[in-house]
């Protein structure tokens, strides 16, 4: 194990899986000749961290591939270990199947929790070794797509700009440039809409015959099994999407009337959307490393906790926070178990967007830091993602009083702004949870469908939505813009759900600020140790899928705005 110091020099070293296929073949022999409740617990904990240590090699190698998509060393490594590691599983599971039937099972699970060994035993539907070649084949479709997606520039007034720095164009209060930002923007999309096509018909048809090589009726089943959504399923979903319709939507579409008064137009278009005054957005003022100064200040101030958190993250350089030619887009926080470190991924483009990534993907990085130092096994460190994204979300609203630091006299403007923007999005999340429900249903290889589908979810679900002139994005082109249909699917409607108790906390902090953080706080340290409505229970939140959750948090959020 490498002695950690900081992130750009740790050595990188390919995982030797000859020795640890070996070492999980002796561990599953010795479980099942274990005469003590010690015994055993000193094999597992043996195996557990040399997993552990493989996810941190593994992470590693995404991150600094995610970093440069066009490094040709990371990505072979990314295939190398896209191919050991699910024969690796395969031996694991071996191994888990021993640990299940251990008479010594009550004594492990006082060590790592019920939980554990409950996805342990459930998730084992999801190893097979007739399926490795198929989860081979989706890695790297996902990583040509990442390749795909990273690649367009185009000269934008003189600069060259990628989709980040057009989508910072959008919020130009020059509306001749955001209607040409878009144009340039959908352009871009549609000259690699071919290959995206390409890439999304063959991970539909490779995930469609995982489910079947698996045994699931269907791939969302087999997808609910894989996200852990041991307490809700796909009607549940449907339901949910309903009430987003029912009770966010109306309220969507008043904010964006009062938007249009505010911009002073006849019209709403799409390149209208993102800009809410006429004198323009508000921004952050400062370099990145003047931000991340800012930012510390805040976390410092915030809490003991949120200071040592952010103080290791930058003595250890635990970011990545510029866009540049050849990095992924998105954002993301993942951990590196090894050194119980969190590590932020973005793309700062100069907008708002770059502050919500210091307070979003460092609110997972936060509650990952915690759980960790409350010795939640690594496994369960992050929660499932409608938890997680609560972790994430609140800490947006939690840093509200601090981004005076960020914009300055516009503080007031970012925070009305982003709560906007919070509901805005909620109705955009429904339709991409829908068009790949339907999608996975219906087998939809077929670009045309996939166009039509998503138009009629626009207007089912964004009626203020109008693209103007731009044919591609009426036709329902929009849709390839979201990397988690591509690389994560079914994950989205997750921040939705997770975006109820992060109004919540809000609500709550507006009449009690330290109550709220101390019940934000307990959730950061159960982690992911506890069921989806447990962990609600420990965060004292409420169900979303309770008849008048949605109903209720609206009527309360329509009088703030």
């Amino acid at each position: 194990m490498n002695n950690f110091t900081t992130f750009p020099e740790y050595e990188y070293k390919r995982p030797d899986m000859d020795a640890l296929n070996e070492l999980i073949h002796t561990a599953t022999t010795d479980i099942e000749k274990a005469s003590s409740s010690k015994e055993a617990l000193d094999i597992l904990n043996k195996i557990h961290d040399a997993w552990s240590h493989l996810d941190t090699i593994k992470n590693i190698c995404e991150i600094r591939n995610t970093l440069d998509t066009r490094d040709a060393f990371y990505e072979e490594e990314m295939n190398y270990l896209y191919e050991s590691i699910p024969l690796a599983e395969i031996s694991l599971q071996e191994f888990q199947k021993n640990v299940l039937k251990s008479p010594f099972l009550p004594a492990l699970k006082d060590a790592y929790g019920y939980l554990y060994f409950e996805r342990m035993e459930k998730l084992m539907k999801l190893v097979n070794e007739a399926n490795v070649e198929n989860t081979v084949e989706e890695n790297k479709l996902v990583q040509k797509y990442h390749r795909a997606a990273a690649s367009p520039v185009t000269d934008f007034h003189g600069e060259s700009l990628n989709f980040y720095g057009l989508l910072k164009k959008m919020q130009d209060p020059d509306r001749d440039i955001r209607k040409e930002a878009l144009a340039a923007w959908s352009n871009m999309y549609e000259s690699i809409s071919d290959e995206l096509n390409d890439i999304y018909s063959k991970l539909i048809e490779n995930r469609i015959r995982q489910a079947e090589v698996l045994g699931f009726k269907d791939y969302t089943e087999m997808m609910y099994l894989t996200m852990e959504r041991f307490d809700y399923d796909r009607n549940d979903v449907a339901s949910y999407r309903e009430k987003i319709r029912s009770y966010i939507v109306p309220l969507v579409s008043d904010i964006f009337k009062e938007q249009q008064q505010a911009l002073k137009i006849d019209h709403l278009y799409y390149y209208d959307e993102s800009l809410t005054s006429l004198e323009g957005n508000a921004t952050p003022h400062g370099t990145t490393e003047e931000l991340l100064n800012f930012a510390q200040k805040m976390y410092r101030e915030l809490s003991p906790k949120t200071g040592k958190f952010f103080d290791f993250c930058r003595e250890h350089e635990l970011f990545d926070l510029e866009t540049r030619p050849g990095k992924q887009q998105g954002g993301y926080c993942t951990v590196l178990a090894d050194m119980k470190a969190p590590f932020i991924f973005s793309n700062f483009n100069g907008t708002s967007a770059d502050i919500d990534v210091l307070t979003h993907e460092a609110g997972h990085a936060f509650e990952v830091f915690t759980a960790l130092r409350e010795n939640v096994p690594v496994e369960l460190a992050f929660s499932t993602s409608e938890v997680a994204e609560i972790h994430s979300m609140s800490m947006e609203y939690l840093t509200y009083p601090w981004m005076e630091l960020f914009f300055g006299e516009k503080a007031d403007q970012y925070r009305k702004d982003h709560l906007r923007d919070a509901l805005k999005v909620i109705p955009y999340m429904a339709c991409v949870d829908e068009f790949q429900h339907v999608v996975y249903e219906k087998h939809m290889t077929d670009s045309k469908e996939r166009y039509a589908l998503w138009h009629s979810l626009e207007e089912k679900y964004l009626p203020w939505r109008d693209y103007g002139e731009n044919d591609f994005l009426a036709k329902g082109g929009f849709w390839m813009q979201k990397q988690h249909i591509f690389m994560c699917p079914f994950y989205y409607i997750d921040y939705s759900l997770a975006s109820m108790g992060a109004f919540e906390y809000y609500l709550k902090s507006l009449d009690n600020r330290e109550q709220a953080w101390k019940e934000y706080y307990g959730l950061c340290c159960a982690g992911g140790s506890k069921g989806y409505k447990e962990l609600l229970k420990v965060g004292h939140l409420s169900d979303p899928f309770a008849e008048d959750t949605v109903k209720n948090i609206m009527e309360e959020l329509k009088k703030l705005i």
